[in-house]
C-alpha cells in the first residue's frame, strides 16, 4: 500500500474518531510466514554451500560425500525447488554421473533413490532407480538374528557383518520409493523386513539401534513408520464371499507391535531432544516428521508433533544470520549441511498438505465421551490407501497427509481449528453416530468455513439411519437436505468419467456447492483393499472392483477440493476469528448485504471473511457483524458500501431500483459477484443494471485503473483465476489455474465506479468453498481483489470529505 493510501486511510481513522485495533492474543503463535521464511533461508544456504561439481560434503572428509549430497538434493526437492533450478539441476547431473562401482553403502543407495524418486524424470532415471534398489534388495540380511535388516555395506562379503535399524530404516524408506516408481519389490523382502522390525521391539514397545540397545526415539520412530509401510505393502490374499465380493464385515486386528510403539512415544514424547540418547536430535525430528504423516497423527498423546518441533527448530535452533542448523552428535552436530537437511525436511515435509481428516467420532456402541468403540475405523487403512494413490496421479501435490481427528479433543480445545487442517472430513462406520450438540455445532462451523464432509457407510448397520439424522441435526428446520445427485452433477466428471446411473451418492446442497456427500455403498472397503502391488491370486474381477471404488472417492475428493489443497498453519490463520473483533458494535466500517429474490446468501460466511482479512492485514477496525438488508430498507444510507451476490435468476422491485439508484447518487457503493460464475445472476444483474443506467454501459474496469495497483491497496494486476474445461457432461473436468488480469467491470459517475461487479466468483472463494466446476479466483486473490475493491470505495469518501475542507 502506497504512503500516500495510508496518509487518505489516517484521514478517514480521525474523521470517524476511532481507534485502530489492538494486537491480536494469537500474535505469539506459529505463523505460516515464519516458517516459509525459515525454509526459504535455509534452501539459500544449502544452496549456498553446494560444490562445483553439484555435491555437498561433510566438512571433515569426502567419506559421506554421496549420503551427505543426498540429504541436501532431498531436501531442496521437498522444500519446493524443481529440477530446473539450477542448485537441483546441478545435483542430479552429480547423481547422473555416479558409477554403479561407487554405490555400495545402504545409507547412499537408499538417499540416492529417494533423490531420483522426488526429482519424478522416470524415463531418465528409472533405469538408475530399479538397478540400485536391486542392490539394496540383495544386500538385505536373509539369515539369523539379522535376518530382514541392513549393515552399512550391501557389498557382498561384507553384508553379514552385523545390522542396525538406522540403515535399514533407510533402506525400507529407499525400496518404499522405488516401488512407487515401479520397481516390483520381492514380497519376502517386504515380509522379512516386517518379521524383523516386530520381532526386535523392546519390551517397553520401543526400539533401540539393534536388538539389544535401549529404546530411543530416533530409532522408535523408525519402527513406526516402517511398520506403516509393510503394512501397506503385505495386503494378506484377499477375503472374498462366494459371489466374489469382497468380505467388508470382517473385524481387523489391531496392529499390537505398531500401536506398542506409538504409546511408546506418546509416553517419552520430546519435540526438543531426542528421547534415550544425548545426541542426533535433527535425525530424530526428521524421523518423527516421517512416523507422523505416515501413521496419520497429528497428535501424540497432547503433543502437536508438527507445531511444537516446528517452532523449536526456527525460534531456539536455526541460525538467524546463515539460515543453518547444527545439531548434536555425529554428522549432524559437524556439518551444518547434514543438520540443515535433517531440519528443512521436517519442517517442509511436514507441512505437506492434509488431504483428509478422518474423524474419530462417538457412536451408538461407544462412550460419548471416551469413543472405545471402533466403528469409525472400520477398514484401518482406508483414507491412507486412498491419499496415498492420489498423491501419485497428475495435477495433484506430489506429496499429501492424512490424519486421525478425535472429534472430542476438537470439542475439548474449543475450536473449530483442528478441523480446518483438511478441506475434507471423512466419517465412516457401520454404527449410527452418536454426537452432542456441541460436536454437531462443531460440524457444522467446518462446513460453514468452507470444510467438505464426505461420508460411507461401511458393512451392514446403523450407520445409514444415523447419517441421515446427523445431517437434520446439522441443518435443522429444512435450511438443506441429503438427496440422490443428479446425473449432471460436477462429482460424476470431476476426474474420472463416471456412470452415474451406477454409482449411488447423496449430497447436500448449501451455501456456493455440494457440501456433504454420502455413499451408501461401503466403497471404502475396496480402498482399504487397494494396493501399488497386488497380493497373491487377487482376481481380475476384484481390481475392477477397487478400481471403481477409489475412482468414485478421487472423483469426490477432486470436486471438494478442487485439487487446491490447504498448508497445516496457513488454513487455521484464514479461518480463525480476529481476536475481539467479533466484539465489535460499531466499527471503523460497516457493508450491509443486500438481499434479493434469488439465493442472496448463497455464500453466508464471504463477507465476513473478507472483512477479517481487511483488518488483518490491512489494520483497520471493521464490524464483521453482518446486517442482511433489501434495497427497500432506509437503513442502506448507513452503509458506505453493498454486497452483493448469488447463484440464481433474481429481480428487484421497482421500489427497491429506486432507492438503489438513490444510494449511489449520494456516494454509495455496490460490490457484487456471481458465485461459481453463475450465469443466471450474470444475466439478472445485467439486466438490473441495464434498466437503472439505460444510457450507461457495464464495462470492464481498465487494467491501468488504480484499483489494480498499490495506489490503493496490494497489487492485484496479474492473479490467478480457475478455469473450467468443456461443459460437455460426456468429458472429465480439466480445470486450469491460470495467471491472468482479473475481470472487474463496473458502472461509472462523475468519475468514480458507483458499481463493481466480477462475473468470475470471488464469493465462494472466500469461503473456500469452490469446487473444480468453478470458475473464479483463487482464495488469496479473491481475498486480494476484495480488499482493494473496499479501500477503493471508502478513498472515494475522503476525496470528497478532502474536497469540503
Amino acid at each position: 500500500m502506497s504512503i500516500d493510501t495510508r496518509r487518505r486511510l489516517a484521514v478517514m481513522t480521525s474523521l470517524c474518531g476511532l481507534l485502530l485495533g489492538g494486537s491480536s492474543a494469537l500474535a505469539a503463535d506459529l505463523t505460516a510466514q515464519e516458517v516459509l521464511k525459515s525454509i526459504e533461508q535455509a534452501t539459500r544456504y544449502l544452496a549456498s554451500v553446494q560444490q562445483a561439481d553439484g555435491s555437498w560434503v561433510s566438512g571433515r572428509n569426502l567419506d559421506y560425500k554421496i549420503g551427505v549430497s543426498s540429504l541436501a538434493l532431498l531436501a531442496l526437492l521437498n522444500a519446493g525447488m524443481t529440477p530446473d533450478d539450477p542448485p537441483v539441476r546441478n545435483g542430479l547431473k552429480y547423481f547422473r554421473s555416479l558409477s554403479d562401482r561407487e554405490m555400495t553403502k545402504t545409507y547412499e543407495i537408499s538417499l540416492a533413490i529417494m533423490v531420483l524418486a522426488a526429482a519424478k524424470d522416470g524415463r531418465r532415471d528409472k533405469a538408475r532407480i530399479f538397478a540400485w534398489a536391486q542392490k539394496l534388495e540383495k544386500g538385505q540380511q536373509v539369515a539369523g538374528d539379522a535376518a530382514g535388516a541392513w549393515s552399512y555395506s550391501v557389498t557382498a562379503g561384507l553384508v553379514r557383518f552385523g545390522y542396525d535399524h538406522s540403515n535399514s530404516q533407510y533402506a525400507v524408506l529407499g525400496l518404499r520409493d522405488a516401488a512407487e516408481a515401479g520397481y516390483p519389490v520381492d514380497r519376502q523382502t517386504w515380509q522379512r523386513i516386517d518379521q524383523h522390525w516386530r520381532t526386535h521391539q523392546n519390551g517397553d514397545g520401543g526400539w533401540g539401534y539393534s536388538g539389544s540397545s535401549n529404546s530411543t526415539g530416533s530409532m522408535t520412530v523408525a519402527g513406526i513408520a516402517t511398520l506403516t509401510i509393510t503394512s501397506s505393502m503385505l495386503h494378506e490374499a484377499d477375503d472374498l464371499n462366494p459371489d466374489g465380493s469382497p468380505n467388508c464385515c470382517a473385524q481387523q486386528p489391531e496392529d499390537r507391535e505398531l500401536e506398542l510403539g506409538i504409546r511408546w512415544l506418546t509416553r517419552n514424547f520430546s519435540s526438543r531432544r531426542n528421547p534415550g540418547n544425548g545426541g542426533w536430535y535433527l535425525y530424530y525430528l526428521y524421523g518423527l516428521e516421517r512416523a507422523g504423516r505416515l501413521s496419520g497423527r497429528r497428535f501424540f498423546g497432547d503433543h502437536d508433533w508438527y507445531r511444537e518441533g516446528a517452532e523449536f527448530l526456527i525460534r531456539q535452533g536455526q541460525n538467524k544470520r546463515t539460515g543453518a542448523w547444527r545439531g548434536v552428535g555425529g554428522l549432524e552436530g559437524s556439518s551444518p549441511s547434514v543438520g540443515t537437511s535433517f531440519a528443512l525436511l521436517f519442517l517442509s515435509k511436514g507441512m505437506a498438505p492434509v488431504l483428509i481428516n478422518k474423524l474419530k467420532f462417538p457412536s451408538d456402541a461407544g462412550d460419548a465421551r471416551d469413543i472405545r468403540s471402533d466403528s469409525w475405523n472400520q477398514h484401518h487403512n482406508d483414507v491412507r490407501n486412498l491419499t496415498n494413490l492420489i498423491s501419485g496421479l497428475p495435477k495433484w501435490p506430489k506429496l499429501l497427509a492424512w490424519q486421525v481427528v478425535d472429534l472430542n479433543k476438537a470439542v475439548r480445545h474449543g475450536s473449530v481449528a483442528d478441523l480446518m487442517q483438511s478441506p475434507v472430513l471423512y466419517l465412516a462406520g457401520n454404527e449410527a453416530p452418536k454426537l452432542s450438540e456441541q460436536q454437531v455445532l462443531l460440524l457444522r462451523q467446518y462446513v460453514d468455513q468452507g470444510g467438505f464432509i464426505f461420508a460411507v457407510a461401511c458393512c451392514d448397520g446403523t450407520f445409514d439411519d444415523g447419517f441421515h439424522e446427523l445431517v437434520r441435526k446439522i441443518y435443522p428446520v429444512g435450511e438443506a437436505q441429503l438427496k440422490p445427485l443428479t446425473a449432471d452433477h460436477p462429482i460424476y466428471r470431476a476426474q474420472y468419467l463416471l456412470d452415474a446411473d451406477a454409482v449411488r451418492l447423496e449430497g447436500v446442497d448449501f451455501g456456493c456447492r455440494t457440501s456433504i456427500v454420502y455413499s451408501s455403498d461401503d466403497i471404502s472397503c475396496l480402498w482399504d483393499m487397494w494396493a501399488r502391488q497386488d497380493p497373491p491370486k487377487r482376481t481380475p474381477q476384484t481390481k475392477s472392483m477397487i478400481t471403481r471404488a477409489t475412482r468414485i472417492g478421487i472423483n469426490v475428493i477432486a470436486y471438494a477440493t478442487g485439487r487446491e489443497l490447504w498448508d497445516k498453519i496457513g488454513r487455521e490463520e484464514f479461518s480463525r476469528p480476529d481476536g475481539q473483533q467479533d466484539k465489535v458494535e460499531r466499527g471503523f466500517l460497516q457493508i450491509a448485504k443486500l438481499r434479493h429474490t434469488g439465493r442472496w446468501d448463497a455464500a453466508p460466511q464471504a463477507l465476513r471473511n473478507l472483512l477479517s482479512a481487511l483488518n488483518r492485514t490491512v489494520g483497520l477496525s471493521a464490524s464483521t457483524n453482518q446486517r442482511n438488508l433489501p434495497a427497500s430498507d432506509p437503513n442502506v444510507f448507513k452503509y458506505p458500501m453493498l454486497y452483493m451476490h448469488g447463484r440464481n435468476s433474481f429481480g428487484l422491485s421497482k421500489l427497491e431500483r429506486d432507492q438503489l439508484k438513490k444510494y449511489f447518487s449520494r456516494g454509495g457503493v455496490l460490490f457484487a459477484d456471481a458465485c461459481c460464475a453463475a450465469r443466471q445472476f450474470d444475466r439478472s444483474f445485467r439486466d438490473l443494471m441495464a434498466d437503472l443506467y439505460p444510457d450507461k454501459e457495464l464495462k470492464r474496469i481498465p487494467i491501468d485503473h488504480e484499483l489494480f495497483t498499490t495506489a490503493v491497496g496490494h497489487d492485484i494486476r496479474r492473479v490467478r483465476r480457475r478455469i473450467p474445461g468443456s461443459d460437455d457432461p460426456k468429458t472429465t473436468l480439466n480445470t486450469a489455474i491460470h495467471t491472468v488480469e482479473p475481470y472487474l467491470e463496473g458502472i461509472e459517475i462523475d468519475g468514480r465506479y458507483v458499481v463493481i461487479y466480477s462475473k468470475y466468483d470471488i464469493s465462494c472463494a472466500l469461503e473456500r468453498q469452490a469446487s473444480v466446476a468453478c470458475s473464479g479466483y483463487l482464495p488469496e486473490d479473491a481475498e486480494k481483489i476484495g480488499i482493494n475493491i473496499i479501500l477503493y470505495a471508502l478513498l472515494q469518501d475522503v476525496s470528497k470529505a478532502d474536497a469540503l475542507k
